[in-house]
Formats: structure tokens, sequence, C-alpha cells
């Protein structure tokens, strides 16, 4: 058993695969082996996590997942704890290897109810064992009133191998789920820490979309299987830092063009200053040079405060081919009359914002994007899910519905590098494994940040990384960056670019 951190790769795999290799498994090992393995790994996790527990309430489903909390309760009752469990099963209906962990816990003296105890405690634990990866429909009844006891309880949760509600393949949650709390529906006016202990596999649905709200830390037990499967996808690690030799010179680290950053005076929407993010990321994350394309009069980059360090320059004066390119990023309409040639000509390309929402609308411009694979040229698109779904042709819920799903068919489509933005950034390409990255949280949901990914990727393209290393290198350091902001310290786009390391 260990626990999940960001700094390490790992394969995930879906409920599919993750059946299959339950299967070989059980084939193998004689019967009631996973289920004791997996039982005894619930009772150690719920010591460490509450080693001053008085109470341990252990709400179990009908099925497998509650066969888990049940042998884990016989353990507890061992160990002289004070395990209370209840079941939602009958014991006619049963699994075979459910009702063998239910008479161990009744002949280890284990306590049943029909309700979460009175008088927990913050030094207590409750955990989930209802339904796991079973999940074949929103719960109800019994089932959903337990959710909500789990819900407002006054101790941690520890949920047995998914969260009950959450779909394992994809982040998404149910109405009446226990990963509805606070911060998802303002129902709790209290922190509930939570864990998922996960079993076999780690499950994709546990690091994008709603799942790591829904998940809490997350810790892995393989319950001795080993096993070949191919992976489903991957979670990002730590990227290994660029060597810079000292007898290097800054023509050698790239040049970065960041062409977007419509001026007031077309629209009377200013946003410049996201083109001049993306560029001062681009600085930052290690481009030799950076050159700033404002895509206005010539006005802004008097009104906006630009670095000393990027160059501007106008876009007719750009040498396209010799670029790594960065473009759309506050563009406004303005970039849509730059994207023919960037799309014909730049070698090395990111595309943001405003010029995935032209593309989205132009069949001209869709055709030359895929000319782009033709042709082995790295290309990047990096929408949220708005984006993701104008390009897709779907909704926005859709897209959110199942976030890896949309990222391989953006990528297939394109034939580009996809990066879908959100909690649980999939990095998608072609002919590869999509990659969650595992970094980041909410202090990124603020405006600008996607800039400074935008312009983050720009210089590890610019470095000589292909299109998916840059990509899933770059959101790795964009949430890291994140992840170690000072506490007290409000996170801004500025102050977050400024605060990139190559």
């Amino acid at each position: 058993m260990h626990r999940i951190t960001p700094d390490r790769p790992q394969p995930l795999f879906d409920i599919a695969a993750t059946r299959r290799i339950e299967q070989r498994a059980l084939a193998a090992l004689a019967p009631h082996t996973l289920m004791q393995r997996a039982g005894l790994a619930v009772a150690r996790l719920s010591m460490a996590l509450a080693p001053h527990a008085r109470t341990v309430w252990l709400a179990c489903g009908p099925g497998n997942n509650g066969g888990d909390g049940l042998e884990a309760a016989m353990h507890l009752q061992q160990w002289g704890k004070q395990p209370v469990v209840t079941w939602l099963g009958t014991e006619a209906t049963a699994p075979a290897d459910a009702r063998a962990s239910l008479q161990r816990a009744r002949a280890a003296g284990v306590r049943f109810a029909d309700d979460r105890p009175d008088g927990l405690g913050a030094q207590d634990l409750c955990v989930d064992a209802l339904l796991g990866i079973g999940i074949a429909r929103p719960p109800q009844g019994r089932m959903a009133m337990l959710l909500g006891r789990l819900a407002d309880a006054p101790c941690p949760v520890l949920a047995v191998d998914v969260p009950t509600g959450l779909q394992a393949d994809t982040g998404q949650i149910d109405s009446v789920s226990i990963a509805n709390i606070d911060p998802l529906t303002g129902a709790k006016d209290h922190f509930c820490q939570k864990t998922t202990l996960t079993f076999l596999t780690l499950k994709p649905g546990l690091f994008t979309g709603h799942g790591r709200d829904a998940a809490g830390e997350i810790w892995l037990d393989d319950l001795g299987v080993a096993d070949d499967e191919p992976p489903t996808a991957k979670l990002g690690g730590r990227p290994v830092a660029l060597p810079r030799l000292h007898a290097s010179h800054k023509g050698q680290h790239g040049d970065v063009a960041v062409i977007g950053g419509e001026g007031l005076a077309a629209r009377g929407m200013g946003m410049t200053g996201a083109a001049v993010l993306a560029a001062t990321a681009a600085l930052q994350g290690g481009a030799g040079r950076v050159l700033l394309c404002l895509l206005d009069d010539g006005s802004a980059a008097a009104a906006t405060p630009v670095p000393p360090e990027l160059m501007l320059r106008r876009l007719d004066v750009l040498d396209l081919r010799q670029l790594t390119v960065v473009c759309g990023c506050g563009g406004g309409d303005a970039v849509r009359a730059a994207l023919p040639a960037v799309l014909s000509q730049a070698p090395r390309l990111v595309l943001d914002a405003d010029a995935l929402n032209a593309i989205a609308a132009d069949t001209q411009l869709q055709t030359q994007l895929r000319q782009r694979a033709a042709r082995r040229w790295a290309t990047v698109l990096t929408p949220h899910p708005l984006e993701a779904a104008r390009l897709l042709g779907f909704s926005t819920a859709q897209v959110q519905a199942d976030r890896l799903a949309a990222a391989r068919a953006l990528a297939l489509q394109t034939r580009c590098t996809v990066v879908l933005k959100g909690s649980g950034t999939v990095v998608a390409a072609p002919d590869a494994v999509p990659v969650i990255n595992p970094t980041g949280d909410g202090r990124l949901a603020t405006a600008g940040t996607g800039d400074v990914l935008a312009g983050l990727i720009g210089a590890r393209l610019a470095g000589g990384l292909s299109a998916l290393e840059a990509a899933t290198t770059a959101v790795w350091l964009h949430g890291a960056a994140a992840d170690a902001w000072p506490q007290g310290m409000a996170l801004t786009a500025g102050a977050l670019a400024r605060r990139l390391t190559p």
C-alpha cells in the first residue's frame, strides 16, 4: 500500500481493464483471498488515519465493496476498536465473498446498527464501503440517506476503492454522492477530510473532473496482484529538468513569438494583457528570446506595461518559419487575419483561446490545421471545456461528462496534441496514451492563468521537446507552481508567470 503523490508517474486503468485484472486474479487465487486482503488494508489504513478513534462507522453496501468493509470491521473488532456497521445487504442475495466476511464480522462480535452512531467526534472515522466501481445508477433510498450521513459526518471519511457516486472512468458524480460537499453544493459548513484507498489499479476518474475533490488523498493497494494489462491512461509525474550548458547562448534556447492581445480600439475590449502574460511565461519558462506581437494599432504597447526583456514586433516582420509561435491569447477578432499565415508557416505552434474559437468557426482554417500533421509539424491546442466543445461540435456538458474521451476525440480529429484544461487537465495526442496531470488546485481558476500555461508550453517547445512532452511537462510545472503558492498570498496570473522556472 502506498500514497499517490504528484512526483511519480503512474498507470491508470478504466473499469473494463480493472475487471479483467480482477477476474484473472480471482481465477488464480483461493476463494475470498482478494476480499480478505482488501479488508485488512482498509483496517490498517483506518488505524493510520484515526489512531485515537473511539468509534469507526462503516457504511457497507450489498455487494463486494460492502464485503470489504465487513472484513475490515472484523479486524478492527479484533484489534480492540469499536466498529459499528450499517449493512444494506441481505444474506440470501449477497455475493459469496461478502457473505463470508459478514459471518466473520458477526463471529468477531462486530456491532450492527441501522444508522450512523451518535456521538462521533473529530477523532473518529467513517468508512464509505457502499458501491465502489459497482455504481450502475444514482444511489436511492437508504443508500442515498447513508451518503448524506457520511457527507455531514464530523470526522474524516475513508472511501473504499472509489467514493460512492463517483464514476471511476470519468470523474463525474451523482447528485446525492458523498462527493457533494461544500466546494460543490454548499451543503456543508465544515471541511471533511477525505481519503480514498483504491484496489488493484488507479482509476482515471479519481484524478479528473470532480474526482480530485471527491477522493481527497489517494492510496493504492494492488492486493499483491501483478498484471501486464496495458494502461488506459497515465498519471503525470515530475518532469526532468532541462540541462543548460555553460557554453551556450540565447539563440540556442529557442525563439518564441507570442501573437495576440487585441487592442482596445478595435471593439472596446482590450486584451493585450493576455499576450503579455503568455510572453512573460515563455521568458520565465526558459525561452532564449521572446518576441511580442500585439494585434493593435501600436497604442497598446504604450498603455500596457511590457517587461523590457520582451521584444516588440509587428506581424509582418516576423519570420514565422524560424519561430515557435504562441497564438491566440487575448486575440479577439483580430487573430483571424493572422491565422492563415501562422498555420501554414510556423513549424512549432501553440494555439489558445481566440485562435481556437476562430478555427472552430472556419472550415478552411480547420483544413490548414490538419495539414500540419502531414508536415510533421508540432501543434498543441490548449482549450478549456467550452473551446473544446466548439471544436468538437459538442456541448460543454458532453465534454465534461467524459474528459478523457473528449480530449482523445479532439486529438484524433485535429491530429494535434490537445491540452484539455480543468481539474485534472488531460493531455492527449493521436497515437499516445493520454496523460492526466496531478498538479494544480482551485487557485488557478482566475483570469490569465491559461495564457501563462500557453506561454510555458511555447518555451518547452522552443527548447526542443516534442509537442506531447512540452505539453505534459508545462502542465505539470504550471500546476506545481500553484500547489507551492504561499498561504495567504493571492495567486494572480502575473505573479504566477513571474514565479515559473525552466
